[in-house]
């Protein structure tokens, strides 16, 4: 089945780069493009797309107010960010508002290709090049919470390893892999570890790792 995409961009020659990028991989396709906010919305109520590629600075109209208006009109899309801003407040902010990953825009074809299938799996996805940004964040706002360790033993010691690494970025694949798991097991155990954290998105389980000490900067 074909995932479809809508880019969002307000530089045409970063539309036409991203495009040509995405043709090259199987099983997605670009069905619209959209230039400011105003129009994203039109087209997702008008196209309906799986994925939006949605950069978070255009001159007309903020990344982020663009990302709310999209979440309210077409919930269920999944939303790739896709910017050159490394700013830690700004990555978490577009977490915090719904984005289901976020990649930065000298991002290699390779990467956007797991960027897209992680989020058509249901997942998330952080470039790693941002990771130890979001763990910072993560650490400053820390600072200013109360932790609450007994909330860590509620993990089994399987999923605190499995916790660790989806907090470095790694997906559903790559974790089954590593540990020699299946990835429905893997799958079963994420579900497991948000519904006993109550946490449903990266950004809350990085501040989870980071305040109960499950991972640190130097991991």
């Amino acid at each position: 089945m074909i995932c479809n995409l809508l880019l969002v961009d307000d530089h045409s020659l970063i539309r036409a780069g991203v495009r040509a990028l995405v043709t090259d991989i199987p099983g997605y396709a670009v069905i619209g493009e959209a230039n400011d906010g105003t129009q994203l919305v039109e087209l997702v109520e008008r196209l309906n797309p799986d994925i939006v590629l949605l950069d978070i600075s255009m001159k007309d109209t903020s990344g982020l107010d663009a990302l709310q208006q999209l979440k309210r009109v077409r919930p269920h899309s999944k939303v790739l960010i896709l910017s050159m801003h490394t700013d830690p407040a700004l990555i978490m902010q577009a977490l915090e508002s719904g984005a289901h990953g976020y990649l930065l825009k000298d991002t290699s074809a390779n990467e956007l290709k797991h960027a897209l299938e992680a989020l058509r799996n249901n997942e998330r996805y952080l470039s790693p090049a941002i990771a130890h940004t979001v763990i910072n964040q993560a650490l400053i706002r820390v600072q200013k919470q109360q932790p609450d360790p007994a909330q860590a033993h509620n993990l089994t010691a399987r999923q605190l390893e499995i916790l660790r690494l989806i907090v470095r970025g790694k997906s559903t694949r790559e974790i089954a892999n590593g540990l020699n798991l299946s990835i429905k097991t893997v799958e079963t155990h994420r579900a497991q570890i948000m519904k006993r954290l109550q946490i449903h998105d990266v950004a809350g389980l990085v501040l989870f790792a980071v305040r109960e000490k499950i991972i640190s900067l130097d991991d």
